[in-house]
């Protein structure tokens, strides 16, 4: 990052939601590397202040809830950008608690949303998902495919945030940065496919069950890519509202990730057991390719592609689990 954006943002107020979560934290070291004062409100319900340790007195957190609107406003005081990660994590728990996503997803963006109205602040960016493009009929997937219909609550949620978040840019005279993630990975992951092949490897290192048939296929970025490129798009545009998609060129099958956390945890003896389905859950799109161009025409090149990420995240969280 040049040094006059490191400049741009010295000293100004950065706030995180989220931030002490996979993402969030991993954005907070970029943060804090790039010049900004961080503040971090978090529920704690998948963040680790563990994560954040190493950063001692460079950062304030907050131990709040989206859902309190009063809490939102208080911490959102002298804030000059927000950065909005807090949602639910885990895309499979909305098919048995169904507002799950409408309270920590939508209602908690209108919180947000609120409070920097309130308060005066201008400037959000905020993480959304490829979820939103549903079952998209054009692959690798543009910014502009339409009409989106998404098939998970997860993904009614993040597009229920991305059209508030616009209506506040028209209203209220915001500047918004939507970005629509790809399958994030790396370390300090906390849920997700490659976390759950390893825990269940510690349970049992013969056999590895596979949700579907395997040949569900999908685009992953590596979470310091994603933080990095988050920063770099807010750094270098300027429109009203400016929506990018987050990821890489290519795709990785589930199968493929499979075959690659056995050669990592040294499991390769064990027999994979697909469940069968085109699908791993209700909600889950079978394929899904983000088109990333726009991004990489800002001149951000990620240092992972999609199968490099799953190896990397694979290494990583062997590490942090421990070897099954």
């Amino acid at each position: 990052m040049d040094s006059s954006s490191i400049h741009r943002w010295h000293n100004m107020v950065t706030l995180v939601t989220g931030g002490a979560g996979f993402v969030g934290s991993h954005l907070v070291d970029c943060l804090i590397e790039n010049g900004h004062k961080v503040r971090i409100f978090d529920n704690m319900s998948s963040g680790r202040i563990s994560f954040l340790s190493h950063h001692g007195d460079l950062i304030d957190i907050i131990e709040g809830d989206l859902l309190d609107l009063n809490a939102v406003k208080k911490a959102m005081e002298g804030v000059d950008l927000v950065f909005h990660l807090a949602a639910n994590p885990d895309i499979r728990l909305g098919t048995e608690i169904t507002d799950t996503d409408l309270k920590q997803g939508t209602v908690a963006t209108y919180n947000v949303l609120e409070a920097m109205r309130v308060n005066g602040v201008r400037k959000i960016a905020f993480a959304s998902s490829s979820v939103v493009y549903g079952e998209a009929k054009q692959m690798p997937t543009p910014e502009n495919y339409g009409p989106l219909f998404p098939i998970s609550l997860y993904g009614a949620s993040k597009l229920g945030s991305e059209a508030l978040i616009t209506s506040w840019v028209g209203t209220f005279d915001l500047q918004a940065w939507i970005f629509r993630f790809a399958n994030i990975v790396g370390a300090r992951g906390t849920h997700g496919v490659i976390f759950d092949f390893i825990h269940k490897l510690h349970r049992d290192k013969s056999t590895l069950e596979v949700l579907g048939n395997g040949r569900q296929e999908k685009s992953y970025m590596e979470v310091v890519d994603c933080a990095k490129a988050m920063l770099h798009v807010v750094n270098n545009t300027n429109e009203p509202i400016n929506c990018y998609n987050l990821g890489t060129h290519d795709t990785c099958s589930v199968r493929r990730i499979a075959e690659i956390v056995l050669e990592e945890t040294k499991c390769q003896d064990a027999n994979i057991e697909y469940t069968g389905g085109d699908r791993g859950w209700a909600g889950d799109v079978p394929k899904s390719m983000l088109d990333p161009q726009r991004l990489f025409d800002l001149k951000f090149t990620p240092n992972f592609s999609s199968e490099d990420a799953i190896r990397h995240t694979a290494r990583c969280l062997v590490n942090e689990i421990g070897q099954p």
